[in-house]
């Protein structure tokens, strides 16, 4: 694991992305690790723009702020054009293509499209676990973090569904081979 790690999520208000901020940092303590969090959102309560910011390390961490995100999750159009241009050339976008539909092929970061809300709509008909099949992806994707503190933790944070939100945190894990 490197020394530092940060982590952004954008996206709607009623998404999940403060959330998955939660569940990340909380697995991260769990796990021995210092960690910040950020969030910021728009005056509307469901709709508006959110974002969630993440900073994960062994060391005492100088400044909450991720200015070179690691891992960026974009849950929006809006979100991706504000924050693509923050991702160094080693870091990984994370976006689901039912709300960004173009991507800049001009970045040298990676891109990955990961369709959350399809496959929760497809496998629990409902929007609903989008953020679990996201953590699931994001618990491969961070070096480092143990994958079964980020089930724990989505467990202890999120008091109805455990079953379906196991099952989401899964399916996301295994999609990416």
């Amino acid at each position: 694991m490197k020394d530092r790690i940060e982590i952004v999520a954008s996206g709607f208000g009623g998404q999940g992305v403060v959330r998955m901020g939660q569940i990340i940092g909380e697995a991260a303590v769990k796990q021995g690790l210092h960690v910040t969090m950020l969030k910021s959102h728009g005056t509307e309560m469901r709709g508006g723009y959110v974002r969630s910011q993440v900073v994960l390390s062994k060391s005492l961490i100088d400044s909450p702020m991720c200015e070179t995100p690691d891992h960026f999750v974009a849950l929006s159009s809006a979100a991706y054009k504000r924050f693509k241009d923050t991702v160094p050339d080693y870091g990984l976008i994370l976006y689901d293509p039912s709300f960004v539909e173009e991507v800049d092929a001009d970045l040298k970061c990676s891109h990955k499209s990961f369709p959350a809300k399809e496959l929760s709509v497809k496998n629990f008909d409902n929007p609903l676990f989008a953020n679990s099949l996201v953590l699931g992806v994001m618990a491969k994707v961070i070096e480092g973090l143990d994958r079964d503190l980020i089930l724990e933790s989505i467990l202890d944070v999120i008091p109805k569904f455990h079953d379906k939100n196991k099952e989401a945190f899964e399916i996301g894990y295994a999609y990416f081979k």
